[in-house]
């Protein structure tokens, strides 16, 4: 067999696999559905730009922007393979989630139906992304609010910045300090603000990805807000952001899990040693 012949019946078998898996994780109807509105973005014919989309793990369907958005990488890493798993197998009965960098609200919408006792503030600084946010999780009613906005280490005005990451889609929009008044377009918040906002005394999990910002967040001050956070879920961008997260939880033990793209720190609490220097201090 010729490399030609190889190459086409390689790609063959991978686009079964690929159907198989949509098939296995969506079920049947869901996934073949899927499959199909994935393989005719990629092609140069008319095709619908927005589908909606119901996973097994929803209790309502989603709105996806296709190729060449980023929609549907994102629904792909979401209810496909699941990277949000360790929360849903971890967390048990959670009042209130925050869930920064919301993107077009897919982990909002897996929280709201997994944790139907639980409230949700899904902050998301891209306007257009904030727009799709709040029509996916609209009909889990009063549970999910959404904020047009971004966290930071302190409250501020921020800029929008938009194809200088990664691969320049609408995932990878990012907020960075504002050359002036007039580029700042975006209101940040630290998390102490977002949880005084939503009144709430703490949250039992706070989901972090915000390309790159993290760093920002974790060097300024975390103690205002740290002890108000039982459980982390976030993505370290680069080694940076890393160095600055793990500095920040520096006097804190937790259960660390890796899976995919992010990082768990569940039951985040203060160590005992910690507790027991600040108790013996003097006045």
């Amino acid at each position: 067999m010729g490399a030609s012949k190889r190459s086409l019946v390689s790609r063959a078998l991978n686009l079964l696999a690929k159907g198989r898996e949509y098939c296995s994780e969506l079920g049947p109807v869901s996934g073949m559905r899927w499959y199909a509105a994935k393989v005719t973005a990629r092609l140069p014919l008319h095709h619908p730009r927005r589908i909606s989309v119901k996973s097994p793990s929803l209790a309502y369907p989603v709105e996806v922007r296709m190729y060449p958005s980023s929609d549907d990488f994102v629904f792909d890493q979401i209810f496909v393979r699941h990277e949000y798993a360790p929360v849903c197998r971890r967390l048990h009965d959670p009042r209130f989630i925050l869930d920064l960098g919301a993107n077009v609200g897919y982990a909002s919408a897996i929280f709201a139906s997994r944790f139907p006792a639980a409230k949700i503030l899904a902050v998301e600084p891209d306007p257009g992304n904030y727009k799709l946010c709040a029509k996916n999780l609209a009909p889990y009613k009063g549970r999910a609010e959404v904020l047009l906005g971004a966290v930071w280490g302190s409250r501020t005005q921020l800029a929008l910045a938009r194809g200088n990451f990664c691969d320049g889609r609408e995932w990878a929009t990012r907020v960075e300090k504002a050359p002036s008044d007039a580029t700042a377009e975006v209101q940040a918040w630290d998390v102490a603000t977002l949880l005084d906002m939503a009144h709430q005394r703490e949250a039992d999990l706070v989901k972090i990805d915000i390309e790159g910002s993290e760093a920002e967040v974790f060097a300024e001050n975390p103690e205002r807000w740290l002890p108000r956070v039982r459980n982390l879920c976030i993505e370290l961008h680069d080694d940076r952001c890393r160095d600055t997260f793990f500095n920040a939880l520096r006097g804190y033990d937790y259960e660390l899990e890796e899976y995919r793209e992010f990082t768990f720190c569940f039951d985040l609490r203060r160590t005992e040693v910690t507790a027991d220097l600040r108790t013996a201090a003097p006045a």
